[in-house]
């Protein structure tokens, strides 16, 4: 599990990402913040789109942004979401959807990957993928 600090730090990047979410149909904003395994961080936000299919959640926004500058191995994500009207203390818990899940676990050990689920800056829980996404199926899965 990552220590207290390094939480904290993605918790202020996926804070910082949700700035940017651009979400004029849900009014939900969410933030996202990927470590990796090579220390960088990488942030992301929801982009929606008039074409609902089309929309990408933050999640996979910072996960993509890793992948395309040749990162590939994910330790933990850190999400925050709430409504437009929410700047430091969101009333819920946003938690990945599905598909993110399976994103995350496509570049991630799931037993290894901590994922933080914040309300704000100081309240904050830490989980990982394997316990949000038990039993899944993987790239080992198609190696035969």
């Amino acid at each position: 599990m990552i220590d207290a600090q390094t939480a904290k730090q993605l918790v202020l990047a996926a804070k910082e990402a949700r700035k940017n979410a651009y979400a004029p149909y849900s009014r939900y904003f969410v933030g996202a913040a990927v470590l990796t395994a090579d220390g960088r961080i990488f942030g992301g936000c929801n982009v929606e789109n008039a074409s609902y299919g089309a929309s990408n959640c933050a999640e996979r926004t910072a996960v993509f942004k890793a992948v395309s500058e040749g990162v590939t191995r994910i330790r933990a994500i850190a999400v925050m979401g709430g409504p437009s009207s929410c700047t430091d203390e969101m009333p819920d818990e946003a938690t990945p959807c599905g598909i993110c899940r399976q994103v995350l676990r496509e570049f991630s050990d799931p037993a290894a990957c901590d994922v933080i689920i914040a309300k704000s800056l100081t309240n904050y829980r830490i989980t990982s993928l394997g316990q949000l996404l038990p039993e899944s199926f993987g790239p080992e899965n198609l190696q035969y």
